[in-house]
């Protein structure tokens, strides 16, 4: 499925659009996985930088979201336990509503277990669950 010249797959919100142009999720969005070009390295953290980068890819095509733009982190470390990625983050998350939960927990964990290969993923945000993290205002 992936060819050599392309990078990890990165994960972005289609806002609203019913699974139109990825797997659909939370508040009637899609999830639509954007490849970078294939740079040397760890394909977890090449993921999780592009993710966690300010910005949107210039390249995308238009109307995609980023639910993590208002949010400060950074990946410090992953690991695989057994089939699990566990990924920890540091920083602070700011969701911008009610509907930027499950985005923040999409965009996030697809990017993670794409990039990994793994069948689930663990992420902690200051050493605690993301799921914690996002339920803590």
């Amino acid at each position: 499925m992936d060819s050599e010249n392309s990078g990890p797959a990165v994960y972005y919100v289609a806002i609203d659009d019913g699974g139109a142009r990825g797997v659909r999720f939370g508040c009637n969005d899609s999830l639509v996985p954007i490849r970078g070009v294939a740079v040397p390295g760890d394909p977890l953290s090449v993921a999780l930088g592009r993710l966690l980068e300010a910005g949107m890819p210039v390249d995308s095509d238009a109307a995609l979201y980023d639910s993590l733009a208002d949010s400060s982190l950074r990946y410090l470390s992953g690991y695989m336990s057994g089939a699990t990625v566990v990924v920890n983050l540091s920083g602070s998350l700011r969701p911008g509503g009610v509907c930027d939960i499950p985005r923040i927990q999409a965009q996030l964990t697809q990017t993670i277990v794409s990039a990994s290969g793994a069948s689930r993923a663990e992420i902690y945000v200051n050493g605690r669950t993301l799921t914690e993290a996002l339920s803590v205002r």
